[in-house]
């Protein structure tokens, strides 16, 4: 056999036909060659028809990662140079101008994946969180100094995604001297992204529009900002004139950053607080104290991280939107999101639903939120619209 080839089971051809960049495990008869873990390798159907190329990790459930169904087309410098420069040229037309902070480069959205890239400012943060990218993570660093020509790039690594697919990388530069932080700007509002220690790659991009949009809610109300972080929503509240925001977030260090985010804003108010503990934990504490608020703001983290833990997700988001409407006055808003790629929009839905049925709290939809669009949904790959949102009028 002169070229490797994942030979697909009778069948289960058809997501690969229909675009679906992503094949699994189980969907493998055989594996022909002796084709190296981070090599490119062709897939065929059951008679030996081409169908697409990609990155091969037989360490990892999605076992082939596709970028191309041209079969004179290869993972070459050429290519990474010629996607990124595309992604950038689509971002150009869906930014907002007063922003130096975007996602340039969305993974399998932009036809290259495992490939993450945001830009701040003159720096980019960069997620390589495949063993084929890693391998050929030169290529790509020239390819985003040639196209972006930023003055550093820094290496943010998913530990989840890392962890699937067997490796192990810390956080390091690339390219330039990277410093610890960096100022960006959005929305006339400036942030201080931590490039090294942060979660993700430092900051929430994909909630930008969402800020803005939660915050037109939050003129002279009060406040309360779960699993805040460094305190964006916060401070878009404040902008938009709340009398009181309160971020609450298990980081010290993090909510040591979102009270200098208001500072450094001039939206710092002597009534704000910054409170380090456990969501779950204090919105029982509030409840018990018989608090009241005008508005709710809960963005959590992941809570499936794979099919087991669905469930569990589920009863965890039930939880505290639970507590959540039962904290809110007449009429009050609650914006919540889920950023778990595994819970669907309908799920999620169906999810505040049964928490405003069993707090006894009727409650409207009046927006629906997904991710800013310069983190764009392939319609042929439903996985990469991950973060849905509900701004609900508990009545």
């Amino acid at each position: 056999m002169s070229q490797p080839r994942v030979v697909l089971k009778a069948g289960r051809e058809k997501p690969v036909l229909a675009g679906h960049p992503w094949v699994f495990s189980g969907a493998i008869a055989r594996i022909d060659g002796m084709p190296a873990d981070g090599d490119t390798i062709d897939v065929t159907d059951g008679r030996g028809e081409f169908l697409a190329r990609g990155l091969l990790n037989r360490r990892s459930q999605i076992v082939v990662r596709l970028f191309t169904r041209d079969p004179d087309e290869d993972l070459t410098p050429a290519l990474l140079h010629r996607r990124i420069a595309a992604a950038q040229t689509r971002r150009e037309g869906v930014l907002p101008r007063d922003t130096d902070a975007y996602r340039v480069v969305f993974s399998e959205s932009d036809g290259l994946p495992g490939l993450i890239v945001d830009r701040y400012g003159d720096v980019l943060a960069v997620q390589c969180s495949t063993l084929g990218l890693q391998r050929r993570k030169a290529d790509v660093v020239a390819a985003l100094r040639a196209t972006l020509d930023p003055v550093a790039i820094v290496e943010r690594p998913d530990a989840e995604t890392m962890t699937r697919e067997g490796l192990t990388i810390p956080a390091s530069p690339l390219h330039g001297e990277v410093p610890p932080s960096v100022e960006i700007s959005e929305y006339g509002l400036t942030f201080t992204v931590d490039l090294l220690g942060g979660q993700k790659t430092g900051f929430f991009l994909d909630q930008r529009e969402n800020r803005r949009r939660v915050a037109t809610y939050c003129g002279d109300a009060r406040v309360l900002n779960c699993f805040a972080y460094t305190g964006a929503f916060g401070v878009y509240a404040a902008a938009a004139g709340a009398t009181q925001v309160i971020n609450v977030d298990t980081s010290v260090e993090a909510l040591r950053l979102a009270e200098r985010q208001m500072v450094g804003n001039g939206y710092a108010s002597a009534g704000d607080e910054y409170r380090v503990g456990d969501v779950f934990q204090v919105l029982r504490e509030y409840r018990e104290r018989d608090e009241r608020f005008d508005v709710i703001i809960l963005d959590p983290p992941k809570f499936a991280h794979n099919a087991e833990g669905v469930l569990r997700a589920t009863r965890g988001y039930k939880d505290i939107n639970l507590l959540a409407l039962q904290l809110l006055n007449p009429n009050g808003i609650l914006a919540t999101f889920s950023c778990s790629g595994l819970i669907s929009a309908d799920l999620f839905q169906k999810v505040v639903f049964g928490a405003s049925a069993d707090a006894g709290r009727p409650a409207q939809i009046i927006e629906r939120l997904t991710q800013a669009p310069d983190h764009p949904v392939l319609l042929s790959f439903p996985e990469s619209e991950y973060l849905k949102g509900l701004i609900c009028r508990a009545l």
